[in-house]
């Protein structure tokens, strides 16, 4: 699955949120990865997030791939979109 989020929050997506994110998708058996432009990072990673220097108002894809692959999507992207 692949899906484009907007990040809502003023702060972007910066150490508390990415940690959440980490977390969450953690809890997922599938593979779950962001991209931002042409890179491509691990969502399960918070060094691979940090590193994309993620602000506020861009455009995120989020891919989801493997068992339980629509619940990570909605799980993900509910944190994207607060």
């Amino acid at each position: 699955m692949k899906k484009t989020f907007i990040i809502n929050s003023p702060s972007g997506l910066h150490a508390r949120p990415a940690a959440l994110l980490v977390q969450k998708a953690n809890s997922f058996p599938c593979d779950i990865s962001l991209v931002k432009g042409d890179k491509k990072v691990n969502a399960k990673s918070i060094m691979s997030i940090l590193a994309l220097g993620i602000e506020a108002k861009e455009e995120i894809v989020v891919i989801t791939q493997g068992e339980k692959e629509a619940e990570a999507m909605q799980a993900i992207g509910e944190l994207l979109e607060i």
